[in-house]
Formats: structure tokens, sequence, C-alpha cells
């Protein structure tokens, strides 16, 4: 299943989990960890069980653990051993080593075959394990990154320009991200735009993801949904030019480039259009 719009949800507040779920998102990601004070953390954790137990709706629900080398991260994956969320948020993930210790320990807890979605940059050290992930590939469905924890281990600023734009050690994270999704045959999930009043700002960032090959992106709040889903869904000029290089293509089985509107197209360009049509079948 393609992710356009994943919609985070703190997991100590259940009188929104309703309003997210009729939000038009995708996904919605039961948050454990950051959103959640420790005082409130078995709260949250009953709450996450009682919303998959009672879900009435085939809307995937995801729940992010606690860092998996913490003990809270054991206690989230004990409370809902007895239900099954369509994925694991794994966030401060280190590479493949990471992903492979969660799925160890969710075998022990019978949810073993409970994908995996990393948050794959928000340590230094995770950087350099970006290219693992082709190792765990079928033990995950997707990559995503964050641009707030990275910069905060770090002693930085802030990750962002004055324009709203990352600074170049940020810009990178997120380009690697993306190469490692991709290299790994997953959704590449974009971040979090964190000013969620400004939906211009958002529908410019949104759009920026999806032409440089994210495939969806996670929201805070419920009003960046619309925006969201817009931006990753092809439009009907989009789906108008893949169906005509498909046409083009099926028409001249032999040739490996043809002739289109005035330009030359080839393998690339096939590939992109096939992609632009699987997208509208999976969303």
């Amino acid at each position: 299943m393609r992710l356009r719009s994943l919609l985070f949800v703190p997991g100590d507040r259940p009188e929104r989990f309703d309003k997210a779920i009729g939000s038009g998102a995708d996904a919605i990601i039961i948050d454990l960890e950051d959103s959640v004070t420790i005082a409130n953390k078995e709260k949250a954790r009953a709450n996450a069980l009682e919303l998959l137990s009672r879900r009435s709706s085939d809307l995937p629900i995801l729940i992010r653990i606690n860092p998996i080398n913490s003990g809270a991260s054991h206690l989230d994956l004990a409370a809902i051993a007895e239900v099954k969320p369509f994925a694991i948020v794994l966030p401060k993930a280190k590479g493949a080593k990471s992903v492979e210790t969660l799925f160890a320990r969710l075998q022990e807890s019978g949810g073993a075959r409970t994908p995996i979605l990393p948050i794959a940059t928000e340590t230094p050290a995770a950087i350099f394990q970006l290219g693992s992930y082709i190792q765990v590939q079928k033990l995950i469905c997707g990559l995503t990154w964050g641009a707030e924890d990275l910069p905060a281990a770090m002693g930085a600023a802030t990750s962002r320009e004055e324009d709203g734009s990352y600074t170049a050690p940020y810009e990178v994270a997120r380009s690697l991200t993306l190469f490692a999704a991709h290299a790994a045959s997953v959704q590449a999930i974009e971040t979090v735009y964190p000013n969620f009043r400004d939906l211009g700002g958002l529908k410019k960032y949104a759009e920026r993801g999806r032409r440089d090959g994210f495939t969806g992106m996670m929201a805070i709040h419920p009003a960046q949904i619309a925006p969201i889903n817009q931006a990753f869904t092809p439009d009907a000029a989009a789906i108008a030019w893949a169906e005509r290089v498909l046409e083009a293509f099926q028409a001249n089985p032999e040739a490996g480039a043809i002739q289109l509107d005035g330009k030359m197209l080839d393998a690339p360009h096939l590939k992109l259009a096939a992609e632009i049509i699987a997208s509208i079948r999976d969303s």
C-alpha cells in the first residue's frame, strides 16, 4: 500500500484519535515517544491498545515506540503484543542492526510479521548506516528521516535557513535517506513540516518532496493532510502524459527510444510513466 500522508497523534490524547481517523490521512501514527511525557507513557500504551482492539476500518494504524535501546520500548511492545498494528515506527534507528533487533523482539512477542518504518537520521552515527537498510528491505515498509533530533544531538542552533530551507548538513541527511529508501525499494517518506498554520509553505514543501522522489510525507495536524495528499497524487496532466508514454511504447515494442511531442523518450521515461500510473492504483 502506497502511503501519501501519515498523521502523528499523541498516544495520551485519545480524544484526537477519531478526528485523525477521519482526517483523510492514508495512515495514522499513534506516538508513544516524543510527544508523550514519561508520566503518561503507560496511559498512552493503554490508549493505543484500545484503539487497535476496537478499530472498525481498514485505515493503517502505525505505532511509534520508544527507542529500541530504552526500557520503555520493551513496555511498548508488550502492551500491543495481542494486536497487530500496520507497522512499527522505529525512532533513533541506526541502520540494519536496529531493525534486526526490533524484528527479533517482535518475534518474541508474536508480532514477527509486523513491518518496520525506521526514522533513519536522528543521531549522527545513524547517517553512516543509511546504506545498510538494503540488507533488511524485506523487514521494512519504508524509510523516513527527521530534522529536529539530529541538530539537537549535535548542538546545532537549527536545521533550517531563514526561508525554511535546510542548511547544508541536514540537506545531506534528507538526500541520503531518499537514496537509501529507493536503493532498498521501499517507500521514501518525507519528514514533517512543523509550522502547521503555514499551509502555503507546506504545499511548496510537499511538492518539492514529490518532485525529488519522496512517495509520501508525515504530518502533525489534520489541516496538513489535504495539501499533502494533493501534492503526492499525480494531477490530470501527469496522468495524461504517463498514459501517452505507455501507449507510445506499447505501439513500438521493439523501440528502445521513441519521439513524443518533439522529445526523445527512453527507458527512464517509461519507468516514470509506469510509476505514475501505479501510484494511482495503489492510493
